[in-house]
């Protein structure tokens, strides 16, 4: 089952050139995977009666034509694949000539919002997604970052406008702090058109969060951790 919405480039959603942020794009992915479970029952408004939630834990995006401002874009997204824990869903960004111009893909896990543990995903649950087992948006999974020598640490507290509906870090935050920790030199100069984020453990409000910046290969990795613990790493490229 392949779900559909359509969205428009809003003043919000723009930075440099009146493109869209990478930080709009992964919002309206996230949105419209919301939208996909909640008509299924599993949405957002159904998490207090049913006591289960879908928790992101690895995204991977890429850009291959950046939208602007006003712009009509049609957003599709799927499931792909489910395991004994994992589900993996696939999204695909159109212009209005129907070209893909941004893919995506992402997994997750079902969680007891009450025993704060992941939920086995039974055939049940996973019959309702319908997955579309031949249509991937990448070749390959998603591989783990390798993590180096770092260059340096930077801290960063977490603000009230960080937080989410379940009192933890947004998910779409870690990118925001990520770009709080890069080097002057390169958020002014550099266009990320792959951005991949692996999250570890929950941020809560006011935690100081320790930043470690690595630069390898192109690419610029920034661990985030709280009291000796990794709590997500952002490799933006």
């Amino acid at each position: 089952m392949i779900y559909c919405s359509n969205y428009k480039i809003g003043l919000e959603d723009i930075g440099r050139n009146n493109e869209a942020t990478n930080k709009a794009l992964l919002a309206i992915m996230q949105d419209i995977a919301c939208l996909h479970s909640a008509s299924v029952g599993y949405g957002i408004l159904e998490i207090e009666a049913k006591k289960r939630a879908w928790m992101l834990l690895d995204w991977k995006m890429e850009v291959i034509k950046r939208p602007k401002y006003n712009d009509d874009i049609k957003v599709e997204t799927w499931s792909r694949k489910v395991e004994r824990l994992y589900a993996y869903r696939d999204f695909q960004i159109k212009d209005k000539e129907g070209n893909i111009i941004v893919i995506g893909t992402s997994r997750w896990i079902f969680v007891d919002t009450d025993r704060k543990r992941p939920v086995r995903l039974t055939a049940d649950i996973a019959d309702l997604y319908e997955s579309e087992t031949d249509k991937n948006v990448f070749l390959e999974e998603m591989e783990d970052i390798k993590c180096g020598d770092y260059l340096f640490k930077k801290d960063y507290c977490v603000q009230r406008r960080d937080i989410d509906i379940n009192q933890h870090m947004n998910n779409l935050s870690y990118l925001d702090m990520a770009y709080e920790i890069l080097p002057e030199d390169i958020y002014n100069t550099k266009v990320f058109n792959n951005i991949r984020i692996v999250y570890k453990k929950e941020i809560l409000y006011g935690e100081k969060v320790e930043c470690y910046y690595e630069e390898q290969n192109n690419k610029h990795i920034i661990t985030a951790k709280s009291q000796g613990k990794i709590n997500a790493i952002i490799e933006l490229s």
